[in-house]
């Protein structure tokens, strides 16, 4: 299992360039220990937060660059390939993208493998956690979907999911037992 977007990012960073974001970043790797690595889903937020630090940081930065204000900072794309891979680290995670396209340029085919699928493994790992911490029985109470609603919300998943209101994000728990006999069906 493997997760992508802030947490692995501040995880695997050796260093930040910018003062303030870099002293976050030590904090953070503080509450790892002799662990290595912060592994906590909730601890998105605060990689989150010194990822956006260091943004501010280094907007700053560039904004005082006098190179950004000179006439050589544009290029202009052409065709050269019809068939073309890459991947991009994007707020939410890794993106692994291909793309065919034909002679003059207009997409024939796209294929995407998104951040939210990458933590998928993860994801339901949270929500299984959640579950046998704080579900007691077989009812399923609005404080055990608030807080699976927050684990997923971690991972900061797609739009259509996490662009809901607190509270409102759509859900279908089911409680099974080990012979998969369904114990409790709530949907929000």
């Amino acid at each position: 299992m493997y997760r992508v977007g802030p947490l692995a990012r501040v995880n695997i960073c050796d260093y930040i360039d910018t003062p303030l974001a870099e002293g976050e970043r030590k904090l953070f790797k503080a509450i790892a220990g002799d662990a290595g690595a912060v592994n906590n889903s909730f601890y998105y937020h605060y990689a989150r937060l010194i990822e956006i630090l260091f943004s501010v940081e280094k907007i700053e930065a560039l904004l005082n660059d006098p190179a950004l204000l000179g006439q050589n900072i544009r290029a202009k794309a052409m065709i050269n390939q019809t068939h073309g891979i890459g991947a991009s680290e994007a707020p939410r995670g890794t993106l692994f993208h291909e793309y065919w396209v034909n002679d003059d340029g207009l997409l024939l085919k796209v294929n995407l493998v998104i951040a939210t699928a990458q933590n998928n493994l993860a994801m339901n790992r949270t929500v299984r956690q959640l579950a046998m911490q704080y579900l007691d029985g077989t009812k399923v109470t609005e404080g055990i979907l608030n807080r699976i609603e927050a684990g997923i919300r971690c991972f900061d998943p797609c739009l259509s999911c996490s662009t809901h209101a607190i509270g409102m994000m759509p859900m279908h728990v089911q409680v099974v037992d080990e012979a998969h006999r369904l114990l409790c069906d709530v949907r929000r």
